[in-house]
């Protein structure tokens, strides 16, 4: 019998992690100072150095960024993309709505199938596939 890979069950992003991983995301890898350099350049208040080493380093401690250091600055990427994180977080929340309301939380998902139209139905039966 074939044994099931065990996937990593990834936290969900707070508010200002998103932000921080949408801009990590769009670059290969990127220090703290260029980061707060680019978000703040958007944001009506301006946020310190010192919250974004402080967020960075909590998502390198969650697993979903890797830390290098290059001289005195420390430079992040991401180690899933942003796809990859999608597919991961959702997992774990299906997997937590089956595992807390079993068949009801499957017969909701089953009226929504119902729902779809037919050349997004094939295509999320493509996913699903691909999943296995």
């Amino acid at each position: 019998m074939a044994r099931k890979r065990k996937h990593p069950i990834l936290p969900a992003l707070h508010e200002l992690e998103a932000e921080v991983m949408d801009e990590v995301w769009r670059h290969d890898e990127i220090s703290v100072r260029e980061l707060m350099e680019i978000l703040n350049r958007r944001a009506r208040n301006p946020r310190a150095y010192t919250t974004y080493m402080t967020i960075m380093v909590r998502l390198d401690e969650k697993g979903l960024l890797k830390r290098r250091r290059e001289g005195k600055a420390d430079r992040y990427r991401g180690v899933y993309s942003r796809d990859e994180y999608r597919e991961l977080r959702a997992r774990a929340e299906v997997g937590a709505l089956v595992s807390e309301f079993g068949d009801v939380a499957l017969a909701h998902f089953a009226r929504q199938m119902n729902d779809l139209d037919p050349q997004r139905l094939r295509e999320l039966r493509r996913l699903a596939k691909q999943g296995e």
